[in-house]
């Protein structure tokens, strides 16, 4: 915790390793929120558990599920998600950022153990999804906190490496929840996150600080925002925000980009055995490999919002989204699913990281936590939106195809709402 000096008037710093300064050591908490992340993103792994869950429900407990069913979980776990960041938000400066992502790392934990005791989808939707995603919701606003106030001169690269963490993480936990599931079933792999979260994020969270009030790095002075017109940034409360029409434009962005991207991650698998026929091995291991875009796009999509401005960046993900559900509506064959699921999940990535660096860079600092926990529950309606529309989808065609044209219009959608709305505001007075 950063306190004033009781000798003079200059605040402490953290003491980081090595007596690094603090332009150097400030890195090494975003390399401690990545790994914290790279846990809390554990759920990105859901659609090598579907088919699994599917079978240990019906076959194991002998009760009839379906798809949506199966999903569901996983959409109210990012849901809870969303709405624990908009309730949690002012706590994080109350509290500091150690407290609030031990707190949120125990909860995540705790859901996935109690998971592996689930007897109906209905007890692992609450145990899962609401527990897990309340742990989530806890910790993961706090990391996004520490990066945006250490880095106001490269915000959206910090932010962007921050959550990274989340979206490699399958890369990890997909190929390694595929052996547990086959080697100890897939009730005892929910046992097995549960403890390796609990063990790695408790200490990891514990050097996580703000800096002291008004620092700046060495030789760095804020600039006017030039993106867009040149309107200058401004420093807004919540209420501030939620007056402006960037707000709108940037939530619905988010909204439609978040659909998108989450279909895709909770369906990865089933579309990759079921629609294009590929080994189930294979799917699991592209699961993986889908990761590392969705990884990969936040630090490539952050670095973007920084150098070619928000709404530019956002139309260009939207133009991918589009190219990705026209490739794969046109060609339903491996090639097709590999191309535009890497592009879906790269823009999902690259959303999360967009969304966050967008709020600070037009909405300012000063109520961060509690502004973006709003523009936050766009992804959590996005999460309940994409898996449900999927799996409604498949249940009443009997195919995943029907998707994609779906994805198209919700890429033409947003490039056209982040060109029209994704301004940043006037500074008042």
């Amino acid at each position: 915790m950063v306190t004033p000096n009781k000798m003079t008037s200059e605040p402490e710093y953290p003491r980081f390793p090595f007596g690094m300064a603090p332009e150097k050591g400030r890195w090494m908490l975003v390399v401690l929120c990545m790994v914290i992340n790279l846990c809390l993103g554990t759920l990105y792994s859901w659609s090598v558990f579907v088919e699994p869950l599917t079978a240990y429900f019906s076959t194991g407990l002998g009760m009839a599920v379906t798809v949506n069913e199966v999903l569901m979980p996983f959409s109210v776990f990012i849901a809870v998600f969303a709405i624990t960041m908009l309730l949690t938000g002012k706590y994080v400066e109350e509290l500091q950022p150690r407290i609030i992502t031990v707190i949120g790392g125990i909860c995540c934990g705790l859901g996935w153990l109690l998971a592996s005791t689930a007897t109906s989808v209905i007890m692992l939707t609450l145990v899962f999804g609401v527990i897990g995603g309340i742990g989530v919701g806890i910790a993961y606003g706090a990391t996004i906190a520490v990066a945006a106030r250490w880095f106001p001169d490269r915000r959206g690269l910090a932010v962007g490496m921050t959550v990274l963490g989340v979206g490699f993480s399958a890369v990890l936990t997909a190929n390694l929840a595929g052996y547990l599931i086959d080697a100890y079933g897939v009730m005892a792999t929910f046992l097995v996150f549960g403890i390796g979260i609990l063990v790695i994020t408790i200490p990891m969270a514990l050097p996580l600080t703000f800096p002291p009030a008004g620092w700046r790095p060495a030789g760095w002075q804020p600039l006017i925002h030039h993106g867009d017109g040149g309107h200058p940034v401004c420093d807004c409360t919540r209420a501030e925000m939620i007056r402006t029409p960037a707000f709108y434009g940037l939530w619905l962005c988010y909204f439609i980009g978040s659909i998108a991207g989450l279909m895709a991650v909770s369906i990865a698998k089933p579309v990759g055995t079921e629609l294009v026929h590929i080994e189930a091995g294979l799917a699991t291991t592209l699961v993986a490999f889908f990761a590392l875009f969705n990884g990969g796009g936040r630090p490539v999509f952050g670095v973007l919002t920084d150098r070619i401005n928000p709404r530019n960046t956002a139309m260009l993900s939207f133009v991918l989204i589009a190219l990705a559900g026209l490739v794969m509506w046109q060609m339903p064959t491996p090639a097709g699913y590999i191309i535009a699921f890497a592009l879906l999940w790269g823009c999902l990535g690259g959303w999360l990281a967009i969304a966050p660096t967008v709020t600070a860079t037009y909405f300012g600092t000063v109520d961060y936590p509690r502004c973006y926990g709003v523009v936050f529950l766009a992804y959590g309606a996005g999460a309940i939106a994409g898996p449900q529309l999927a799996g409604y989808v498949d249940t009443v065609t009997g195919s995943y195809l029907g998707v994609f044209p779906a994805v198209l219009a919700l890429g033409i959608t947003g490039f056209l709402i982040a060109g029209l709305l994704m301004k940043p505001p006037k500074k008042s007075g």
